[in-house]
């Protein structure tokens, strides 16, 4: 074998032309040997490293260690100036005897940014899979001529069709060999674009199969991913959000309840069975968006079930606006009905003014004294409601509205339909929800409730302590009201303004209320509504009797007044539950 005898300048050459970089130093630890590769990595030039202690070039080479233990490093990672390098050192013996180190360097920064991103791809990958494997619905991936990447477990359990049988298949194949019977794959890749199918696959499942075609920068199909349900699942899915349904309502039902009942605590005072029903059906009334006529007499408390309405409705977040069509001029009702523009009218404002169905926008709209509106409004209010649009005064832009219309009077609008005072069509709109408050006369169990409400609020207010005798209670609860809560509540201010004890005697009460008349007085006996004739007279009978029950305190003098027998009242009293 020949071995050539190199110089000192061809070793130099062989070093400089080695792709690693290559130090060595001598036994004093000085640098003796610093190659090309070396100075691209360390940033220094082979003339100012050689020559040099090693640890001033390189601080971390570690190769001193070497030298001093004697002991070969191989596969060391170090950082130098930022590059990522891997070190073997080794000592060099003569004579058994260590004359230096020699360390070979090996820039690995592409590597490392290359396992990195490997790494990061194989997380991908893996998040990806957890992905598809998570999804209830089957997924089945081809690529862009049919041929099976991947199918998921969900797609295993619905199809009974396992992953070695399909992938690395192709779609035609597999329909050839009657494994499926229809493709969405294949139509997908025909029509490039998403298809949606049913099917029965062989496990006699009938299925909801959605395949969609994904594109690559040129166009072209690269992947088709078509996604399964089993519709027996989702059926079953619809029942239990029909249930589901079902359970939202009986809590909305419940809460409806609730509402009522933290109402009649604090804003209305109901004990008779004729209102707690027509609250009731105000809170079933609020949960849809009808339009409703409320009517009664005046002083009913046709804007306390208003309230109600707009408390218990998807529209209680709004405002609840209310407007007097009776207490406004005509020519001006219609400008803050509606709304103008800019320069309408003389007076307007120079800006324009948006009207109350604007304002009331997401809320309710109250149109009290609804029979006061002149026929030419009622058009506009016709419109506004049956389009769900208004134009405002000076204007020709429609103004789409999303108001809850509740109307309400005191007067009889079927009777003013036939007189011709009020549109036939804009009644039957009004009148979706008919709710009649029934008078205080005819539900007199709400009276002595409402005193002591009425009392107890006029108290606080007045920072007083009046309080209401025996006879004196029975007299209120025994007249009539014509005028209603308003009136009754009037005349409990009235009593404890104008009072002097704290006791309040059947002498304080107005003349009118204490006179001895108002008992034998016909026109204080009502009948409610049209009844059969018997039927009337027990009813006028009842009354009758109930007030001189007021104002005479046995039956014996009750059976005097009336002229009959003291068995008679007792019998009539326990036939009507009379006390």
């Amino acid at each position: 074998m020949n071995i050539r005898t190199y110089g000192k300048e061809e070793i130099a050459a062989i070093l400089d032309a080695t792709h690693n970089a290559i130090v060595v130093i001598d036994r004093q630890g000085v640098v003796t040997i610093f190659n090309h590769a070396a100075e691209k990595i360390v940033g220094i030039s082979s003339e100012d490293a050689v020559g040099k202690p090693v640890d001033l070039v390189i601080p971390t080479t570690g190769l001193l260690t070497v030298l001093q233990t004697g002991h070969k490093e191989y596969s060391q990672k170090m950082d130098i100036n930022g590059i990522t390098v891997l070190t073997n050192r080794t000592p060099v013996k003569k004579n058994g005897e260590i004359v230096g180190a020699v360390g070979i360097f090996q820039d690995i920064s592409e590597l490392e940014s290359t396992s990195l991103e490997l790494k990061a791809v194989n997380e991908l990958n893996r998040e990806l899979d957890t992905i598809i494997e998570s999804i209830s619905d089957g997924v089945y991936i081809t690529d862009g001529l049919g041929t099976t990447l991947r199918i998921n477990s969900s797609y295993e359990r619905i199809s009974g069709i396992k992953a070695d049988e399909v992938i690395g298949r192709n779609m035609q194949e597999l329909v050839e060999e009657g494994v499926y019977s229809q493709s969405v794959t294949l139509l997908v890749l025909e029509e490039r674009e998403p298809v949606t199918i049913t099917h029965e696959i062989k496990t006699g499942k009938e299925v909801l199969i959605t395949g969609i075609p994904v594109f690559d920068e040129d166009g072209e199909i690269v992947r088709v991913v078509t996604t399964v349900r089993d519709l027996a699942e989702l059926n079953s899915l619809k029942q239990q959000l029909a249930e589901t349904r079902k359970l939202s309502e009986r809590y909305h039902s419940e809460l409806a309840q609730l509402r009522l009942q933290q109402m009649e605590m604090s804003d209305i005072v109901i004990q008779s069975d004729a209102m707690e029903k027509m609250i009731r059906l105000a809170l079933r009334v609020g949960e849809v968006n009808s339009t409703v006529l409320i009517t009664g007499e005046s002083g009913v408390g046709k804007e306390i079930v208003t309230k109600v309405i707009h408390r218990a409705g998807r529209a209680s977040n709004g405002s609840l606006i209310k407007v007097n069509c009776g207490a406004i001029p005509e020519n001006l009702l219609e400008s803050e009905l509606f709304g103008y523009e800019r320069g309408a009218f003389t007076g307007a404002r120079k800006e324009g003014k948006p009207g109350l169905f604007e304002v009331a926008e997401g809320g309710t709209l109250f149109l009290d004294e609804i029979g006061e509106l002149s026929l030419n409004l009622q058009v506009k209010l016709l419109r506004a409601i049956q389009e769900k649009e208004i134009v405002r005064v000076g204007g020709i832009t429609p103004i789409k509205t999303n108001v809850r219309i509740v109307a309400a009077t005191n007067r009889n609008l079927e009777q003013m339909v036939h007189e011709g005072k009020f549109r036939e069509d804009l009644y039957y709109r009004l009148n979706v929800v008919p709710i009649h408050v029934p008078p205080l006369r005819e539900r007199r169990e709400d009276i002595i409730p409402l005193i002591y409400h009425f009392l107890n609020r006029f108290n606080r207010q007045f920072r007083m302590e009046k309080r209401l005798d025996t006879k004196a209670l029975q007299t209120l609860e025994g007249y009539d009201w014509p005028g209603n809560v308003r009136e009754l509540e009037n005349t409990l201010e009235r009593l404890i303004v104008l009072s002097s004890d704290d006791l309040i005697r059947l002498e304080d009460l107005p003349e009118y209320l204490r006179s001895e008349d108002y008992v034998k007085t016909p026109s204080n006996i009502h009948v409610p509504r049209l009844m059969p004739l018997q039927a009337a007279v027990e009813e006028v009978e009842k009354q009758l009797i109930a007030k001189t029950l007021q104002k005479f305190s046995t039956t014996r003098e009750v059976a005097r007044a009336l002229e009959v027998s003291q068995p008679t009242i007792v019998r009539k009293m326990q036939k009507y539950g009379l006390r």
